[in-house]
């Protein structure tokens, strides 16, 4: 078995990836053709595409990975970008040392969320997860995402082809 082999990290495990972490790094093309690249908040939802490991699973194999979704204000220069060109980079990583470093680099398909509504559930989830609360969202809370979702645009990103690394499977080997 190929490294690679050994170090990619099941479906299962993407998903449970995805639920640990705390900051997506999203990369979209500036019209000078360099990348641009911001960090944001996310939250995991379940996808229906299939999504390309390195180029060695078949579409359709990882049916199990979510797409991740967020917010940013409109007039963000990754939202100009988008519009040129709705494809990002995702990365998601973690790890100090050689055989703690973890994560997984995604070309993703974006979507717009434009309705100010969605919008505001999208932000009302993200803010959810970010302050540890579950349940039902409080009003006041709900009242002022609703403020905010205007000048805010949702983004769906869903994987078309996923890498992904757990060196913690090597036993320490290098």
């Amino acid at each position: 078995m190929s490294r690679r082999d050994q170090i990619r990290m099941s479906d299962d495990e993407v998903r449970a990836y995805f639920a640990e972490q705390r900051v997506i790094n999203v990369a979209t093309m500036n019209p000078n053709g360099r990348p641009h690249l911001a960090p944001l908040w996310y939250f995991p939802r379940d996808s229906d595409s299939g999504v390309r490991d390195s180029g060695t699973r078949d579409s359709g194999e990882n049916d199990g990975v979510p797409a991740l979704v967020t917010w940013t204000y409109r007039k963000s220069q990754k939202i100009a970008n988008l519009q040129r060109l709705p494809q990002a980079t995702v990365l998601i990583e973690s790890g100090e040392s050689y055989e703690q470093l973890r994560g997984v680099s995604m070309e993703c398909d974006v979507a717009f969320v434009e309705d100010a509504g969605e919008t505001a559930e999208i932000g009302t989830a993200l803010a959810m997860r970010y302050a540890g609360l579950e349940g039902e969202p409080p009003d006041e809370l709900k009242a002022g995402i609703s403020q905010q979702a205007p000048k805010r645009v949702g983004l769906v990103f869903t994987p078309t082809k996923i890498v992904s690394w757990d060196h913690a499977k090597l036993g320490g080997a290098y």
